[in-house]
């Protein structure tokens, strides 16, 4: 991915702390949302905390899930997020209504450049993934993807690259296999 479709992030001096202080009220969340067993309406209470907005009802998670930040991640109605699932999303992640998550997806918006001198840094970049879209077990989905509306992403795929609205991929990488039968 060039440079210039992604923003590096560099903390300033005074911020680390706050967002350390962030990042550890997001762990102690996530230790409560995984341990033992919650109602739906108490999931989507800590989920609340977690991604600091109100969700609708429709949505539903099964725990465990995992995620070290949490504020950049935005979610729709009817949105359904499956056991194992992990989220870094300090470039930004949009869940939009009708979404689909299967078990173990891995959703990153974070990494680091490849030179040596440089790899410290953070690289983001936000991943959206579209209305009705279906992201199947196991996928991995990388920085700057957008998974377009009613796409599938077949289990197991690696996804570096937008997917069309109306498509199914699979694969690592991810590639085209067909379109989406409209009966």
């Amino acid at each position: 991915m060039p440079d210039t479709a992604i923003a590096q992030t560099r903390i300033s001096e005074t911020e680390p702390a706050l967002l350390c202080n962030e990042i550890e009220n997001t762990r102690r969340l996530i230790a409560g949302l995984n341990t033992g067993y919650h109602t739906p309406d108490k999931i989507r209470a800590l989920l609340e905390r977690i991604w600091g907005q109100p969700l609708d009802s429709s949505v539903r998670m099964f725990p465990p899930f995992y995620t070290a930040f949490g504020k950049k991640t935005t979610v729709g109605k009817d949105v359904f997020i499956n056991f194992g699932c992990t989220f870094l999303d300090q470039g930004g992640i949009t869940l939009e209504d009708g979404v689909f998550i299967g078990p173990g997806v891995k959703i990153a918006t974070e990494g680091h450049p490849e030179e040596p001198e440089r790899r410290h840094s953070l690289i983001t970049a936000p991943v959206v993934i579209c209305h009705n879209a279906w992201i199947g077990a196991r996928a991995i989905i990388l920085p700057g993807v957008t998974v377009g509306e009613n796409a599938i992403v077949a289990a197991g795929t690696v996804v570096k690259k937008d997917v069309a609205a109306n498509t199914i991929v699979a694969g690592v990488p991810a590639k085209y296999i067909r379109d989406i039968r409209q009966d």
